[in-house]
């Protein structure tokens, strides 16, 4: 392992590192990655998110590569295929969930020309730097994802609660919550 100062959580292993070092809390703001993390943080909650990345490849196969687009189209046969994919998790609510989270992020596509512009709209377009000194700083919610997580549910989004969606800012960089001293502030 590399001798480099990181946020504590990602020492696990090379699978959390790469992660970390490489996608997390960097600003993402093309939509079929801005989809992608959503399902998985949907798919992540009341789990871990290592479970989550450890299991990512098998979902991009199981999701058609999260095209949104298709994924609208799911039907109950497909469904149940997922539901005997021993690859992802197998919750068929959270499956379903994928459903209508497709179509409502194409509805919100709509209407704000893209998702990006629509969720990035939060923050005014640029990511929030909280600067924490450790991981003990870092919140689980705050009121922006408290208020992102109820307009999404308004719009008939499910799995999209206030923890998820901090969860969701962090991976796609809309927040900056590295550690004080990690490599990647440099």
């Amino acid at each position: 392992m590399e001798n480099k100062n990181r946020c504590a959580w990602c020492e696990k292993d090379d699978l959390y590192r790469g992660y970390h070092d490489n996608e997390w809390g960097k600003p993402v703001y093309d939509d079929d990655n801005l989809f992608e993390f959503l399902i998985l943080e949907t798919f992540q909650a009341g789990l871990s998110w290592y479970t989550i990345l450890a299991k990512r490849e098998n979902f991009r196969k199981a999701f058609d590569n999260f095209d949104y687009k298709k994924i609208a189209e799911y039907d109950d046969s497909k469904i149940e295929e997922l539901l005997q994919n021993a690859g992802i998790i197998r919750n068929k609510l959270k499956v379903k969930a994928t459903i209508s989270n497709a179509i409502a992020f194409m509805e919100i596509q709509k209407e704000f020309e893209s998702f990006s512009k629509y969720i990035w709209g939060f923050v005014d377009g640029k990511p929030i730097d909280n600067k924490p000194k450790t991981t003990q700083e870092v919140p689980a919610t705050t009121p922006l994802s408290d208020a992102i997580s109820k307009d999404l549910k308004k719009r008939g989004f499910k799995f999209v609660g206030s923890t998820v969606m901090y969860a969701h800012m962090q991976a796609t960089g809309m927040v900056n919550d590295h550690v004080e001293d990690c490599f990647t502030r440099n």
